[in-house]
């Protein structure tokens, strides 16, 4: 935490130094970004339940909604929200086959996730396991400086995972029919690559985008490595989601990571917390925005008194 609190304390004192036009543009990448990741979702879900509407602005507004949850809450909390809102907006839909939605935009995410990785492990740069532990700010120091423990709580999830899974399929007799029709766009290859895959691949290349912009912003040199690196900082970031936003984790890999490229230690750490501070308030703003326009006017008293019904 005090590493954090120094990187935001050398944040606001380069903060007459910022470019603001270079960060508005940067902001207005990021913006178009989450139209291209909800429309991707959307024809996801739309996939899934053709003979139902499937309105954009209905899940557009709760995957923003997903966003600004996640970037004060930790653990992936918005994940709930979003699939909240995306079955009320959906009629007739199941969580289940809104969750299974959500691995089909893994797989494009993951894919460019590993092209990321593969790059950086040329380059050297990434820490090793051993000195994750030592990095400051990293939020999960104990587990990384005892990777036996870690080893062995991750085999247990795993096999709690594997359990729960089998038990759904055994108890559960619509599950792999619900989890079906959530891949459902995965069977027309065509469809997927023109209605999801096209989609999630404009929203990656406005990721580089914006970062490219806010480099600028923060008087980072302007490189296509030194985009590729911070986008791999933010993906290290997204793994261990313990902080909100990722924050703190992010501002320790990117020093390491940016090490030896000639920028200053306090450039650094302006760069990464003023780009991260920038996303998260954007991110709360929009989020909680697009919360309240679309709970704001529901009818609780209404909603207590009816049992919605059950859907593993």
């Amino acid at each position: 935490m005090g590493e954090v609190l120094h990187a935001i304390r050398v944040f606001f004192e380069q903060l007459a130094a910022v470019e603001f036009g270079a960060l508005a543009l940067a902001i207005v990448a990021h913006l178009v970004k989450t139209t291209c990741t909800s429309r991707a979702w959307r024809n996801a879900i739309g996939a899934a339940y053709p003979d139902q509407p499937v309105p954009w602005r209905s899940i557009y507004a709760a995957y923003l909604s997903g966003v600004g949850v996640n970037a004060v809450v930790p653990a992936r909390a918005g994940d709930a929200v979003r699939l909240y809102l995306a079955h009320r907006a959906v009629p007739g839909a199941t969580y289940t086959t809104l969750a299974s939605t959500l691995l089909v935009l893994s797989i494009f995410d993951t894919g460019m996730a590993v092209l990321l990785f593969a790059y950086a492990l040329t380059l050297g740069v990434l820490p090793g396991v051993g000195a994750l532990g030592g990095l400051p700010g990293f939020d999960f120091g104990f587990f990384a400086a005892n990777p036996e423990f870690s080893f062995v709580l991750l085999v247990v999830l795993t096999i709690f995972g594997v359990i729960a899974f089998f038990w759904l399929r055994l108890h559960v007799a619509a599950f792999k029919q619900r989890v079906q029709q959530g891949l459902a766009v995965l069977a027309d290859r065509t469809r997927y690559l023109r209605e999801v895959a096209l989609w999630q691949a404009g929203d990656w290349a406005l990721r580089f985008v914006a970062i490219w912009f806010f480099l600028d912003a923060f008087r980072v040199e302007q490189t296509i490595r030194n985009v590729l690196l911070v986008q791999v900082t933010q993906s290290l970031a997204t793994l261990v989601p313990i902080s909100p936003g990722g924050i703190g984790t992010e501002q320790a890999f990117i020093v390491y990571v940016f090490a030896g490229a000639g920028v200053g230690r306090a450039t650094l750490l302006a760069f990464s917390v003023g780009m991260k501070l920038t996303l998260i308030v954007t991110n709360i703003v929009l989020g909680f925005a697009a919360l309240f326009l679309t709970l704001g006017h529901t009818d609780w008293r209404s909603l207590a008194g009816k049992r919605a019904a059950p859907d593993p």
